[in-house]
C-alpha cells in the first residue's frame, strides 16, 4: 500500500455501467497513465435504496462483477468492491490507495451527473483528478446535432445525421486497447461481497434464462447473429425468439456498443445482415438517440418532453388506482396485455412490442399518466435504463419527441390478432386461456369468457372516445 506521505501516482477506474475487462475506455486511458492502475465497483447506496431483496439487476451486477473479477486477475489486476454511497466511497478510496486520479466512463443521467460531479469536487479538493470518457454510446451528448448546431427532437433526421457522423469518423468504433497495457496494473487479490453483505438475496437467473457477465452477453451475440437478417420481422412476434436479448448486457455494459456496431456493419458489408442488420442498427442508434434527449433535455425525467402535455387530465382518485393495480397485475380482461404484464412481473423482460401495447392501453385505454407506467417499468425491468424506458413511454402517451400522435391508439385486441395470431405467447403466461381456440382468445368475452379469467375493465370503443377528449387540451393549444 502506498505510504501517505508519498506523491500520488496511478490511478482508480471506477466501474459502473460498464462491467467487462475489455475495449473500455476509462481502462484504456487509465493503463496509458502508467502504474499502478486499480479497479473498483461501488454498491452505490441511495441507488439501492428501495429495491426488492430479490432484484434481478443487483443479482446480474453481482455474478458480473466475479467475472469482472476473475479477468482483471488473470490480467494482473484485482477489483476492490466496496458498499456505500459512491460520492463518499470513491474519494475515500482514491485516498487510501493514494492515486492521482480516477478513470470512469460517463453516464448522461441526471442524477449521475450531479453524483459525478461531487464526486469530482471532492476529489479536486484532495489534490486529485476526475477523468471521464465517452464509451456507453457511439455519440454523445452534442456530437449529432441539426445543421443549424441544435439538437434534434425527430429520430430519422437523428438517424442520418448519425450515419455521416459515423462515416467522417469511423474511428469512433475503433476499440480501446486493453492487452499491451496490462503491465500497469497493480495486482492483488480482489475484495468481492456477496449479496447478503449489502442486504439483497440470491436469485436463480439461469431459471429466467439470463446468463450474466462478458461471457453471457458475448454467447448471446454469438447466438443472434445468424438470425439477424430476419430481424425486422421476426421482432414484432413475442412467441418467437427474434430478439438479440443484448438490452440487459448494453444496460450494464458487459457488452461494447462499439463491438456490436461495428460488426453489423462488417456483416452488412459481406451481404449477410439483409433488412434485419439495418433495422437492428437503427435500435442501437435509438438508444444514442434517447441518451442525446436525456442530458439535453433533463426535464423528462418528472415532467413531458412537450410542456403541453403537462396540461393533459389523468385519471386519478380510489377508481383509477384499481385499473392501475388490474394493469399491473395482468388482470386487464385483455389476454395480450396481461399476458405482457405476466412475463414482465415473472421474469423482469417484456419483448419490445407489448411494451407498446401495455403502455398505449395504460395511458389510452385506462387514461393513467405515464408517470405510473415508467415507475412500474423501472421497478421490473431487468434492462432499466431512464432514457430509453422514459422516452418509450412519452412516445407511447404522445408526449414525447418524435412520439406517436395521440390519435393513434393501439387497439389491444386487433394487434394481439396481428402479432400472436395463435394465441401461443398469450397461452403461454395464461394458463386459464389455454383452452381457448386461435379465433376466441384474443377476446374471451365474445365467446362467452373463460374460467378464472377476468371481464374487460374497459370498453375500448368508449375508451379511445375519451381519450381523444382528454387530449383536446393538446389540440386547442396546439
Amino acid at each position: 500500500m502506498p505510504q501517505s506521505n508519498s506523491t500520488p501516482r496511478g490511478a482508480l477506474v471506477w466501474f459502473r455501467r460498464d462491467l467487462r475487462a475489455f475495449d473500455h475506455a476509462a481502462l484504456h486511458h487509465a493503463l496509458l497513465a502508467g502504474a499502478p492502475v486499480f479497479c473498483t465497483f461501488v454498491f452505490d447506496g441511495p441507488i439501492l435504496d428501495g429495491l426488492p431483496r430479490d432484484d434481478r439487476r443487483v443479482a446480474f451486477i453481482h455474478a458480473s462483477l466475479a467475472e469482472l473479477a476473475t479477468e482483471l486477475e488473470a490480467l494482473g489486476g484485482h477489483l476492490i468492491v466496496r458498499h456505500g454511497d459512491a460520492r463518499r466511497e470513491i474519494p475515500a478510496l482514491a485516498a487510501e490507495l493514494d492515486v492521482a486520479a480516477v478513470y470512469a466512463n460517463e453516464d448522461y443521467d441526471p442524477a449521475a451527473i450531479a453524483r459525478d460531479s461531487a464526486v469530482g469536487e471532492s476529489l479536486a479538493a484532495a489534490g486529485r483528478t476526475l477523468a471521464l470518457f465517452k464509451d456507453h454510446v457511439i455519440f454523445a451528448r452534442s456530437e449529432v446535432l441539426s445543421q443549424a448546431g441544435k439538437p434534434l427532437g425527430v429520430f430519422t433526421p437523428y438517424k442520418n445525421a448519425w450515419k455521416k457522423r459515423l462515416e467522417a469518423q469511423p474511428d469512433a468504433l475503433a476499440p480501446w486497447s486493453i492487452e499491451p497495457h496490462t503491465a500497469a496494473f497493480a495486482p492483488g487479490r480482489s475484495q468481492l461481497l456477496a449479496l447478503q453483505d449489502i442486504g439483497f438475496d440470491g436469485t436463480d437467473l439461469s431459471a429466467v434464462g439470463i446468463a450474466p457477465g462478458m461471457a453471457g452477453g458475448a454467447a448471446l451475440f454469438e447466438a443472434f447473429q445468424p438470425h439477424l437478417a430476419g430481424y425486422g420481422t421476426e421482432r414484432d412476434y413475442p412467441a418467437r425468439d427474434g430478439t438479440s436479448h443484448l438490452s440487459l448486457h448494453l444496460r450494464f455494459g458487459t457488452v461494447s456498443i462499439r463491438h456490436l456496431v461495428r460488426t453489423v456493419l462488417q456483416l452488412s458489408e459481406r451481404g449477410q445482415a439483409g433488412e434485419g442488420g439495418a433495422t437492428w442498427l437503427s435500435e442501437l442508434v435509438w438508444r444514442d438517440f434517447y441518451q442525446m434527449i436525456l442530458f439535453h433535455n433533463p426535464h423528462v425525467v418528472h415532467a413531458s418532453f412537450k410542456p403541453l402535455y403537462d396540461k393533459v387530465d389523468w385519471e386519478t382518485g380510489p377508481a383509477a388506482d384499481a385499473l392501475f393495480a388490474a394493469w399491473c397485475d395482468g388482470r386487464t380482461g385483455y389476454p395480450l396485455v396481461d399476458a405482457a404484464m405476466v412475463q414482465l412481473n415473472t421474469t423482469g423482460f417484456m419483448h419490445n412490442r407489448l411494451r407498446m401495447v401495455t403502455a398505449s392501453f395504460l395511458c389510452k385505454d385506462l387514461g393513467i399518466d405515464w408517470k405510473r407506467g415508467e415507475a412500474y417499468f423501472a421497478l421490473k425491468l431487468n434492462d432499466y435504463e431512464l432514457a430509453s424506458n422514459n422516452g418509450g413511454w412519452q412516445w407511447a402517451a404522445s408526449s414525447g419527441c418524435d412520439a406517436q400522435p395521440f390519435f393513434r391508439i393501439f387497439n389491444p385486441v386487433t394487434q394481439s390478432e396481428r402479432f400472436d395470431r395463435d394465441g401461443e405467447f398469450i397461452r403461454h403466461y395464461l394458463p386459464q386461456l389455454r383452452q381457448l381456440s386461435p379465433k376466441e382468445i384474443h377476446a374471451p368475452w365474445l365467446n362467452g369468457g373463460a374460467d378464472g379469467y377476468p371481464a374487460p375493465i374497459v370498453d375500448h370503443a368508449e375508451a379511445r372516445q375519451r381519450t381523444l377528449e382528454r387530449f383536446e387540451v393538446v389540440k386547442a393549444r396546439g
